[in-house]
C-alpha cells in the first residue's frame, strides 16, 4: 500500500513540475491584425427576460419530481431537507450511467463511446486514474473498457478533451491548475472503445513539450488543426495535425489577457473566440486553414458585454443559410446569447436564453439558495445543438440547474422543453476525487456571481433580506447540495449523453412528446 501511495505522489509531482516549467516558446505572431484598430464594441445592461417554462408530462423521471421554485433554482429548503438528493425532472428520464469517482469538467463522445475528462490532482488520488473510456453500446449499463494515462490525460484535461468525427481523432491537453503548458496527446478512435496513442513523441513525452498553453481547445471542422487556448495568459495556438504523430504549432498569438473556448464556421475560415472577461472576438483564420507559409490572422470584430462573463464557448450554426452563433456564458448569470453574424464585422445580438433564477431581479434569491454550494451557482457552461444547419434544439449543462433543453427552431423565440437536474451527492465529498465540485466545496459562497450581483445592487434590484437565508453562514466546506453539470449534453436520437461533476457519466431519454430528432441530426459543440 505504501508503494502505491509513493508512486501516485511521484506521478503527481512529475506532472505538476512539467506543467509549471514548460513555458511556451517558439512561434509567436503579433496580435491579430484588426480591421478596426483599437475598436471594441460593448453591449451594456442585463437581460431581464427568461425563456418560457417547460410543460412537464408523462415522460418525466418517476424517481424525481419537477422543480419546486423558480425555473432553474434549487431552493435552500430543498437543499437543507435533502429533497435535492432526489433530483428534478421534466420530460426526461434517466436510462443509466457510470458514476466512477466523478466526471471531471468536460467530457466528449464518439460513436458508441464516451471519454470522461480528468481533474487534477483528484483523479490521481482515486481508484480510477486517467481519462475513462466507456462503451455505451447499452446506454442503460455503460462499461469501462480502458483508461488513458498519458501525461496530458493525468494532468487534468479541463475543457480540452475533444473529438473530430471526420478523422476519428481524440485530443486532450494537460492543465493541472487552471492553465497548463506543453502537454497534448492525440488518439486514433477508429475502435472507439480502445483508443490508440498516435504521438508518443512531441506533446506526450515530457522531454518533448509543445510550445502551447492549455485549458480549452477544439478542432477545426476538417480535423487538421487543433486550437489550444490558455486562460492565464490568453495564448491561442494552432497545432497542425496533418500528421497526428508529429503535432506542431503553426500559428500563435496573444489576442487578449484571458481567452477561453472556440467555435468555427463550417469552412474553418472564421474563428469565434471567447473572451474570458465576457465577450466574443471574430477572427479570419483562413490563412491558417490554407496553410500559408507565414499566416496572418485578421480581427473582424471584438464585442464585450457586462451581462455574464467567463464566456465559455461558441456554437456557429445557420438558419436558412444565415450564420448565427450561440455564445455560452460560464459565470454571472449571462445564460446563452444568440448573435446574427452574417456580417462578421458587426455581429448583432438577437436574443438571450436565461432561466428565471438568472434574472437580475432574482439574484438575491440565487445568493440565498446557492450559499454553501461553492464557486458556481446557476450558470450555463457547455451546450450542443442538434444539428449545425437549422437546429431544432439546444441542450446545455447549466451547472447547479442541471441539464436544460430548449426549442430553438426560431432563434428569436426560444422556449424550454425539458430539464434533468441529477440527484445531489450530498455528503459524498471524499468519495468524488475526480469532481471539481467536491474539491471546490472548501469554499462556500458562489463568488463567481459577484460581478452581476454588484450590478444589481447598483441598480437597486438586490434585496439584502432576500439574499440572507438558512445557508448564508456556510462560508466554507459546502455540502454538495446540487451537482455541477459542466459537459455538453450530446445528441443521440432522443437520448442525451453527458457528464456531471458528481454523478459522472449519464445517459438520458427525452420524451418524444417534446422532441423529434431530425433525420440529419448531428450533435455539434462548435469545435
Amino acid at each position: 500500500m505504501r508503494s502505491q501511495h509513493w508512486l501516485r505522489a511521484r506521478r503527481i509531482s512529475v506532472i505538476a513540475a512539467a506543467a509549471a516549467l514548460l513555458l511556451p516558446t517558439g512561434i509567436l505572431s503579433a496580435q491579430p491584425e484588426s480591421g478596426s484598430p483599437g475598436r471594441v464594441t460593448e453591449i451594456g445592461g442585463l437581460s431581464t427576460v427568461a425563456v418560457g417554462r417547460a410543460a412537464c408530462g408523462a415522460g418525466s423521471d418517476p424517481a424525481s419530481g419537477p422543480e419546486t421554485g423558480l425555473q432553474g433554482d434549487v431552493p435552500a429548503a430543498d437543499r437543507d431537507s435533502k429533497r435535492s438528493t432526489e433530483g428534478y425532472s421534466c420530460n426526461i428520464t434517466r436510462l443509466g450511467g457510470y458514476p466512477g469517482v466523478g466526471g471531471g469538467i468536460t467530457s466528449t463522445t464518439f460513436d458508441h463511446c464516451a471519454y470522461v475528462g480528468t481533474f487534477f490532482p483528484g483523479n490521481l488520488l482515486g481508484r480510477e486514474q486517467g481519462v475513462q473510456v466507456l462503451d455505451v453500446s447499452n446506454p442503460s449499463a455503460p462499461v469501462l473498457t480502458a483508461t488513458l494515462t498519458e501525461p496530458a490525460m493525468l494532468a487534468g484535461t479541463w475543457e480540452s478533451l475533444k473529438v473530430n468525427h471526420e478523422r476519428k481523432l481524440l485530443v486532450g491537453t494537460g492543465a493541472p491548475v487552471l492553465t497548463g503548458a506543453g502537454l497534448l496527446s492525440v488518439y486514433d478512435i477508429s475502435d472507439c472503445a480502445h483508443p490508440r496513442l498516435l504521438n508518443p513523441g512531441p506533446g506526450t513525452d515530457l522531454g518533448m513539450p509543445l510550445p502551447i498553453t492549455a485549458h480549452e481547445g477544439g478542432f477545426s471542422p476538417d480535423g487538421k488543426t487543433y486550437w489550444a487556448s490558455g486562460v492565464a495568459p490568453g495564448l491561442v495556438s494552432a497545432v497542425d495535425l496533418s500528421d497526428p504523430a508529429a503535432p506542431r504549432v503553426i500559428w500563435q498569438s496573444l489576442p487578449g489577457l484571458s481567452m477561453h473556448g472556440l467555435g468555427f464556421s463550417a469552412d474553418g475560415n472564421t474563428l469565434y473566440l471567447a473572451n474570458n472577461f465576457g465577450g466574443m472576438m471574430v477572427l479570419d483564420v483562413s490563412a491558417v486553414q490554407r496553410r500559408d507559409r507565414d499566416p496572418r490572422v485578421r480581427e473582424l470584430s471584438h464585442i464585450t458585454w457586462t451581462d455574464g462573463w467567463a464566456t465559455q464557448h461558441h456554437i456557429p450554426v445557420t438558419y436558412d443559410g444565415t450564420p448565427y452563433v450561440f455564445s455560452v456564458q460560464e459565470a454571472g448569470s449571462g445564460g446563452v446569447k444568440i448573435f446574427d453574424v452574417r456580417d462578421g464585422s458587426r455581429p448583432q445580438l438577437v436574443n438571450s436564453i436565461k432561466l428565471e433564477i438568472d434574472l437580475p431581479d432574482n439574484q438575491d434569491v440565487a445568493m440565498a439558495s446557492a450559499a454553501g454550494g461553492s464557486l458556481f451557482a446557476y450558470d450555463a457552461h457547455y451546450c450542443a445543438a442538434d444539428r449545425p444547419a437549422n437546429p431544432t434544439a439546444l441542450a446545455c449543462g447549466w451547472l447547479s440547474s442541471g441539464i436544460r433543453v430548449f426549442d430553438v427552431h426560431d432563434p428569436r423565440s426560444v422556449r424550454e422543453i425539458a430539464y434533468y437536474n441529477p440527484p445531489a451527492r450530498t455528503g459524498d465529498n471524499t468519495e468524488l476525487t475526480n469532481s471539481p465540485h467536491a474539491l471546490a466545496s472548501i469554499i462556500g459562497p458562489p463568488v463567481l456571481a459577484a460581478p452581476t450581483v454588484i450590478q444589481t445592487i447598483l441598480q437597486g434590484q438586490f434585496d439584502l433580506s432576500q439574499a440572507i437565508g438558512s445557508r448564508s453562514g456556510m462560508v466554507a466546506f459546502g455540502d454538495l447540495s446540487t451537482d455541477w453539470c459542466f459537459s455538453p449534453p450530446e445528441w443521440r436520437g432522443n437520448q442525451l449523453w453527458t457528464t456531471c461533476a458528481d454523478n459522472g457519466f449519464l445517459t438520458l431519454q427525452l420524451s418524444p412528446s417534446v422532441y423529434t430528432p431530425p433525420a440529419d441530426q448531428k450533435s455539434t459543440v462548435g469545435s
